[in-house]
């Protein structure tokens, strides 16, 4: 099925480049110069994957992704963020308001398709179809669902693989670099200090239900998943 991408870009030269590149990649592009057409967009059909400009005239984007990650309609929805931004803390910040990937401008039409595909992929997971559960926790993986003590649990695409993966791997020390490897493939380039980011966002979503002491840190070696405290 053809993938639906929203571009969300208030100028039009780098919009249209970004469009054409998307369509030679055999995707559908959707524009949107603002937040309120991003919306209107969404609206009418949930993209696939969203690319976001940090600068957005009245809206930043880092604030329409946290506005996108409280959507039910869109809290699964991948985004990647497009920014002449290129400091570590900048994409820390990114990370932090919930984006999946980070693209520093300028970019060549090669590389932004790459990392499109790459997180598609990681979206569509890599085959979590079973049921999973431990220490209170439980993943319907037909339904793609987290549940806490039974009950629903709002989870990002990113923490559900990082969950997934732990579950399904209990008690086993993981460094930065293997769960990089694991969750988010070998052949992307991501940086370490994702990992620390997603385990933050990880525990924050289990601690409503105090189950975020399951992911725990081994000091000097990694984190690993244990109902053992």
């Amino acid at each position: 099925m053809l993938k639906h991408i929203l571009i969300v870009e208030d100028e039009a030269a780098i919009r249209e480049m970004i469009a054409l590149a998307v369509s030679r990649a055999g995707m559908k592009p959707v524009h949107a110069a603002d937040v309120r057409a991003a919306q209107e967009a969404i609206a009418t059909k949930v993209p696939d994957l969203i690319l976001l400009d940090w600068m957005l005239p009245g809206v930043s984007g880092i604030d329409y992704a946290r506005r996108l990650r409280r959507d039910d309609l869109t809290r699964n929805v991948p985004v990647i963020m497009l920014t002449a931004r290129g400091e570590e803390n900048d994409k820390v910040s990114g990370l932090d308001a919930g984006v999946d990937d980070y693209v520093v401008k300028p970019f060549s039409a090669r590389e932004l398709v790459a990392r499109i595909k790459a997180v598609l992929r990681r979206s569509q997971g890599d085959g979590e179809d079973g049921n999973v559960e431990l220490g209170g926790v439980r993943i319907d993986g037909p339904a793609h669902r987290v549940f806490a003590d039974d009950k629903p649990v709002a989870i990002g695409p990113t923490e559900y693989r990082l969950l997934y993966f732990f579950m399904t791997h209990p008690d086993r020390v993981y460094s930065r670099g293997q769960l990089l490897d694991h969750v988010w493939g070998g052949n992307v380039y991501v940086e370490e200090r994702t990992v620390d980011v997603h385990i933050r966002r990880l525990r924050k979503t289990l601690e409503p239900f105090g189950k975020e002491n399951l992911v725990q840190t081994v000091r000097g070696a990694g984190y690993r998943f244990s109902a053992i405290a």
